[in-house]
């Protein structure tokens, strides 16, 4: 009987180990109208292989972004106009950095790192809503494409290769 409770504990714990496996935001809700400082967590490689480079594509509403140089990786960013203009302190902002990507580093497959970024979210976002920022992770061999944004919202099932969310908050 406890040797069935410990594989059965042992499953479990395999399958909620594989579900939770992809880049994810550490902090997953943020009021409008704030300041944000997005930290990916990338908990590992592709099927055993190194990370070479990941690419965030920055959602509409997140604006005035600033990626955080990481030693042994080459940062670059895409800037381009938004959609619409946004209010950022009281000016209007209508450009800005719309995709970061780190590359040329080497993350093991064994080991976990964060790329960090900071921005702010409009304040004319509705609260209540949930944000993705699709992210692709290239490896040695592989690639995986965490972009997959669920089609009714984020409580509407599990995607394989879900994008990161971020949930957005009532105004302060």
């Amino acid at each position: 009987m406890v040797r069935k409770l410990l594989i059965g504990a042992a499953g479990a714990l395999v399958a909620v180990s594989c579900a939770s496996a992809h880049v994810t935001l550490e902090t997953q809700q943020a009021p409008v109208g704030a300041s944000y400082k997005g930290v990916m967590r990338v908990p590992h490689g592709c099927e055993g292989s190194a990370t070479t480079s990941i690419r965030i594509r920055i959602p509409e509403g997140v604006i005035a972004v600033k990626p955080m140089p990481k030693p042994g990786w080459t940062l670059d960013t895409v800037s381009g106009k938004y959609p619409r203009p946004y209010n950022l302190r009281g000016a209007k902002v209508s450009e800005g950095v719309t995709e970061v990507s780190w590359s040329g580093g080497k993350l093991p497959d064994a080991f976990y790192d964060e790329f960090v970024f900071t921005g702010a979210i409009a304040e004319e976002l509705e609260a209540g809503k949930t944000i993705y920022f699709p992210v692709v992770q290239q490896c040695e061999k592989g690639v995986h494409r965490w972009i997959e944004i669920p089609a009714g919202g984020p409580d509407h099932g599990e995607a394989s290769e879900p994008a990161p969310g971020l949930r957005l908050l009532p105004k302060r």
